[in-house]
């Protein structure tokens, strides 16, 4: 997850670079893509850090989305995976 972090980070700074020089952009899929992939918390510092994606609506809605899911899953990995049986047990 640091290096997916680390990654995201990278990405997003080189990202805000080429926009800035009106150059070819990364698709905001690969930086979902790193997001989902555990780079979320980098993302988040850098897009703070450089002010880059900050006030894209669509793209913020989509980078909360996986947050929220990265913090559903800690939190029932902490009640031992109570809801995911849960929920298995419910729909088998």
């Amino acid at each position: 997850m640091c290096l997916a972090s680390i990654w995201a980070y990278r990405t997003l700074a080189y990202d805000k670079k080429r926009a800035q020089t009106n150059q070819w952009r990364v698709p905001e899929s690969t930086l979902h893509f790193l997001e989902t992939i555990g780079g979320w918390p980098g993302s988040f510092i850098a897009q703070r850090r450089f002010r880059h994606k900050t006030s894209k609506q669509s793209y913020q809605f989509i980078f909360w989305i996986i947050v929220v899911f990265y913090q559903l899953v800690a939190f029932d990995y902490l009640n031992n995976w109570k809801y995911l049986r849960g929920l298995a047990a419910f729909s088998g």
